[in-house]
């Protein structure tokens, strides 16, 4: 027998998601606009141009973007990019449909990556590596092409910090993913403007906003994916340890380069002459207290 709810519960309940939902997408603004600031992400006549997969994270960062657009003290514009990697199956209509029908600019890129990234990866290696190099040359060159600004990225908190331990257990290297940075070729400025935000909260405004989700067959597909299992990991601590990675985060924005060991990043071998001036400074102090007194 199915449960009978009543008008006034079932009106209850409604309000009480709704103000949740907005209690959400508040949250997710006001963490959007201060990464926006603390980095200057975007200044008065910037020409953003959102690179839209399908997926949950830059629909939530298009929609934010949009929201934050309204009621910005600077005027920038938005246009939103999707390339289309040729991948088989692929619904092409999704994308333009869902943009027509919310009245944004777009362009929808079309690169035969797909292919390329088929017959160079070896047997039984993960695509990853050359997928992404390849998505990021072609969506630079267009950024160019149609004079964008910025290039946004839908990299959230939870992408950083998993890009921080890739780094550490394969890489060798102490580095994430910056909130802004100027490419290699120093031709675009990319900006991450999610950086701030939750995972979990992302998929659940994209849940809620009933997003039509395009899921990625090449790179989802894999099995024994290195950031998988660094994901399943930090998930880990943070079900054990509540607000780990908040705290993770917070050391990504905090770095102390004299506690490191990067010698091109701190003067290690100038501590002996700092040391010594720092002694000159010292007694000449004490000679002066000396005297005045």
């Amino acid at each position: 027998m199915s449960e009978i709810v009543s008008p006034q519960a079932a009106g209850a309940s409604d309000a009480r998601d709704k103000r949740e939902f907005n209690k959400l997408q508040k949250r997710l603004r006001r963490q959007v606009g201060n990464a926006i600031i603390d980095y200057d992400m975007i200044r008065d006549g910037d020409k953003v141009m959102v690179c839209l997969s399908g997926g949950k994270d830059s629909y939530t960062m298009l929609e934010i973007l949009r929201s934050l657009q309204r009621s910005a003290p600077v005027d920038f514009s938005l246009v939103a990019v999707n390339l289309d990697q040729k991948q088989p199956g692929f619904p092409e209509q999704v994308l333009p449909d869902y943009l027509d029908a919310m009245g944004v600019d777009y362009h929808i890129l079309e690169r035969d990556t797909y292919s390329v990234v088929k017959e160079k990866t070896p047997e039984g290696k993960t695509t990853c590596a050359l997928c992404s190099r390849l998505r990021r040359g072609s969506l630079y060159g267009f950024a160019e092409e149609i004079g964008a600004t910025k290039v946004a990225l839908g990299h959230h908190r939870e992408d950083i910090l998993e890009t921080l331990f890739l780094n550490m257990f394969f890489g060798g290297s102490l580095k994430a993913m910056p909130p802004k940075l100027l490419s290699d070729d120093g031709k675009n400025i990319v900006i991450r403007p999610l950086a701030y935000c939750r995972e979990a909260d992302i998929a659940e405004f994209a849940r809620r906003m009933a997003f039509p989700i395009i899921p990625c067959n090449l790179c989802g597909s894999q099995p024994n994916l290195q950031r998988q299992v660094v994901k399943e990991m930090l998930a880990e601590w943070e079900a054990k340890h509540p607000g780990r990675l908040e705290t993770m985060f917070k050391a990504v924005t905090n770095v102390a380069p004299s506690q490191l060991a990067d010698r091109e990043l701190f003067d290690f071998a100038g501590l002996e002459d700092k040391q010594a001036q720092r002694q000159a400074n010292r007694i000449e102090a004490f000679d002066l207290a000396s005297r005045a007194g």
